[in-house]
C-alpha cells in the first residue's frame, strides 16, 4: 500500500534533531517500510559521521530475503530498486505481503530494558495517558506515535508539533479505522488532513473521503474537489451544514440544484 511520508519530508528538509536522525538510522525509530528504507538511505549522506555508519549497518541487517521480497513489490520507487541493486540485491520472484510493518525494528530490546512508556496497555483512562505524554521528552513522543497506544495516537495527532503528528500517519500500527477519525477531527493541524488526503489508499475510503469533505479545518479546494465524489443524500446534508465554509455550502446548493433539475 502506497503510504504517506510526512517523516521523510522533515528528514529531507534537514529539520529532524541529531538524536532522532541516530534513532532513525539505528532504526530505534522504526516507521512504515517504505518511509524506513527512504529515510535509511538518505541518512547515508548526513553530516554527522556515526549517523552515515548507523544508518549503513542498519541496512545491512535487514534480512536479504525479506528485502528481496519488499523490492519485488510494484510499489517501490525504482531509484530505490537502483540504490540496491548497487549493493547487489535484486528483487525476488515473489513480492512480499502490501504490508506496512518496517523492515527491520530493534526498539523491541530497549522497550524490555528501560520499559518504554509508549508500549502502555491499549484502553488506559485518558487522563493517565495525557499526563505520561507530558512527562515524555521529544524522542520518546516521536516513538510513541510510532509505536504507541491507539490512545496515545489520538492525542499525539493534534500535539502542536509537526513533526509529533505527522509521525502518527506514518506509523505502522495506524488502521484505516483510525484515519477515518482523524479526518473528521477539527482540532488536528491542516497539514495532517493533506497527508491523509494525499494517500490513494486511504481516499478509497468513502468515510475517509466524506470526514475530511465535512472537516471546517480541511482546506476548501480540497473539499471541494472530493465532494464530487460524494453521495448525492450527503451532499444535500452539506447544503445545509453551517460547520463547513461557506463557499462549500453553496457549491453544495448548486449541485443539489442542478440535480433536481435534470429529474
Amino acid at each position: 500500500m502506497s503510504a504517506p511520508t510526512p517523516l521523510l519530508d522533515f528528514f529531507k528538509r534537514g529539520e529532524v534533531a541529531r538524536d532522532v536522525r541516530l534513532q532513525a538510522a539505528q532504526a530505534t525509530l522504526a516507521p512504515r517500510a517504505h518511509e524506513q528504507i527512504a529515510i535509511l538511505v538518505l541518512l547515508l549522506d548526513d553530516p554527522d559521521t556515526e549517523i552515515r555508519q548507523a544508518a549503513d549497518a542498519t541496512l545491512n541487517r535487514i534480512p536479504v530475503q525479506g528485502l528481496r521480497a519488499f523490492l519485488a513489490r510494484p510499489d517501490v520507487p525504482i531509484a530505490i530498486r537502483e540504490f540496491f541493486a548497487g549493493r547487489g540485491v535484486v528483487p525476488a520472484e515473489i513480492p512480499a505481503a502490501d504490508t506496512d510493518d518496517p523492515l527491520i525494528d530493534t526498539s523491541e530490546a530497549i522497550v524490555a530494558e528501560d520499559e518504554d512508556p509508549a508500549m502502555l496497555p491499549e484502553g488506559a483512562d485518558r487522563e493517565s495517558v495525557t499526563q505520561l505524554l507530558a512527562k515524555m521528552s521529544f524522542p520518546d513522543r516521536l516513538k510513541a506515535a510510532l509505536k504507541g497506544t491507539r490512545e496515545m495516537r489520538a492525542i499525539l495527532v493534534r500535539d502542536p508539533n509537526k513533526m509529533i503528528a505527522g509521525a502518527v500517519l506514518s506509523s505502522p500500527k495506524l488502521t484505516e479505522a483510525e484515519v477515518e477519525g482523524i479526518a473528521k477531527m477539527a482540532s488536528v493541524a491542516e497539514e495532517v488532513l493533506r497527508t491523509i488526503g494525499s494517500n490513494r489508499a486511504w481516499m478509497k475510503s468513502y468515510k475517509i473521503v466524506l470526514g475530511l469533505t465535512k472537516n471546517p479545518k480541511t482546506p476548501v479546494a480540497m473539499s471541494m474537489n472530493l465532494m464530487s465524489r460524494l453521495q448525492e443524500r450527503d451532499i444535500a446534508k452539506l447544503a445545509v451544514d453551517r460547520n463547513i465554509p461557506e463557499p462549500l455550502r453553496v457549491a453544495a446548493r448548486k449541485k443539489m440544484a442542478a440535480a433536481t433539475s435534470r429529474q
